[in-house]
């Protein structure tokens, strides 16, 4: 067996993250079919870790902590209060000894190829992104296309456009995820869509995969709680000639494209025909940090243009994506280019800092960029790497530190140089708020989408 040979404990033996927990799973590392195998377990956070069975029983981290019986216990068949260095270095020696002949292990199998990049090189063009402050998030987005040259510069008559907002939490929590800085606002959407429509659009496609097979268009209400997603589509479908469609990707995709996927050990990677298949591209991710990926912007957002079914481990999330060689970096990269997307704007309104790109106690916190920058803001460019470049600075961080949008300028995806991006509308220092920056820590293979 190759030297560094993963291999996971099996499926019932797994721990299932939910809710974004930071913990490592238990792994046995072999090294050429010989009894060495460490284990090595990530911490859990107190109380953002939630653990999900087989039989789908939930026990909480804080819950563990408290000495209640923990579910690794009952997969053990044996009480269990505490996991000890001690405890760690037993279940080691005995893995090592079990897994010492390769006979032992059926299925043994060398690690997929990995799929070559291919010639690729920073572009040498500059990019513009333009800056759009103030309070009325409708309004706003009409200026944002306005900055690049209107909608009919994006979209011609008789085209389809899909519009990918972050809808992460939607249908997974308890509190307004628009508000609370994790999702999108609908307000953006709304006139987005309208803005395309106006342009000649034959039919605008609003939607996202996130982490729920549908979603309730009818709960997903404005900032002022004033009308819903599906109310404004009726409005925009009796207003326009073109339709507006609202679309659960994990429900709604009439097919799943396989798109190259150079850089990971996958042959290609899925995506919502959807999206492929639409004359327009519009990514709309909201500000956030993120505990993996340092920041999630319109790059980052199309990784819920994937399906859920085939990239689960049973975690709920796309946890293949996260483990193939490559990780999410580079598959967000592959995703976007094969999305061909035309437009970025970023939703700088209500965000996320720290440990995103979750709001709550222990997580990321809420913030409202009013109380930072006077205004809310949007960012908006035909170019995405220079938009989320853009974004990142905005908030302190340093686009070449951070692995997903160094690796999309390398390979020549968009413009990540500060003085090759042309700011319009306001300069970088006007702009620059203080933002927590996600805590250092190591990645977890189950980051969620």
């Amino acid at each position: 067996m190759p030297l560094g040979q993963r291999w996971w404990l099996s499926r019932k033996s797994r721990l299932a993250v939910e809710g974004g927990a930071s913990i490592r799973l238990l792994s046995v590392y072999l090294f050429g079919g010989w009894g060495l195998a460490p284990f090595c377990l990530a911490r859990l956070r107190p109380s953002d870790a939630r653990f999900r069975l087989p039989n789908n029983t939930s026990w909480s981290a804080r819950a563990v902590r408290k000495k209640v019986p923990d579910p690794l216990s009952s997969l053990m068949g044996r009480p269990v209060q505490k996991f000890t260095r001690r405890d760690c270095l037993r279940w080691g020696a005995g893995a090592g000894l079990a897994c010492a002949s390769k006979a032992l292990l059926p299925g043994c199998a060398p690690p997929p190829i990995l799929q070559p990049l291919g010639p690729s090189a920073p572009i040498a063009q500059g990019a513009k992104v333009a800056a759009i402050r103030g309070r009325d998030l409708a309004a706003m987005t009409r200026e944002a296309f306005d900055a690049v040259g209107g909608a009919s510069a994006i979209v011609h008559p008789g085209e389809t456009v899909f519009i990918k907002p972050n809808f992460l939490t939607v249908g997974l929590v308890e509190h307004n995820p628009f508000d609370a800085g994790e999702c999108t606002k609908p307000e953006i959407l709304i006139a987005a869509a309208e803005a395309c429509l106006a342009a000649g659009a034959a039919e605008v496609f609003i939607g996202d995969g996130a982490q729920v097979l549908s979603i309730d268009w009818t709960a997903v209400r404005t900032l002022d709680g004033s009308t819903t997603m599906a109310a404004e589509a009726a409005r925009l479908n009796a207003t326009y000639p073109g339709a507006v469609t609202l679309v659960s990707l994990n429900a709604d995709s009439p097919a799943w494209d396989p798109l190259p996927s150079p850089g990971t050990s996958l042959p290609h990677i899925l995506a919502s025909s959807l999206v492929v298949r639409a004359d327009r591209v519009i990514s709309v991710p909201v500000l956030k940090t993120h505990r993996h990926m340092k920041v999630t912007l319109s790059l980052k957002n199309f990784i819920g243009v994937a399906p859920l079914a085939p990239y689960d481990l049973g975690a709920g999330y796309r946890s293949r994506l996260h483990l193939a060689a490559g990780g999410i970096p580079q598959c967000a990269i592959n995703l976007a280019a094969g999305m061909r997307p035309d437009l970025a704007i970023i939703d700088a309104s209500i965000g996320c800092e720290g440990y995103g790109p979750f709001v709550g106690a222990d997580l990321g916190q809420r913030v409202d960029m009013r109380d930072r920058l006077g205004d809310w803001l949007l960012l908006a460019s035909t170019d995405l790497v220079a938009a989320d470049s853009t974004a990142a600075r905005v908030i302190g961080h340093d686009p070449e530190d951070i692995p997903h949008l160094h690796m999309a300028y390398e390979q020549g995806l968009g413009q990540a140089q500060a003085d090759q991006i042309e700011l319009i509308g306001a300069s970088l220092d006007e702009l620059i708020v203080p933002w927590t920056p996600t805590p250092p820590g190591p990645a977890s293979p189950y980051a969620l989408t």
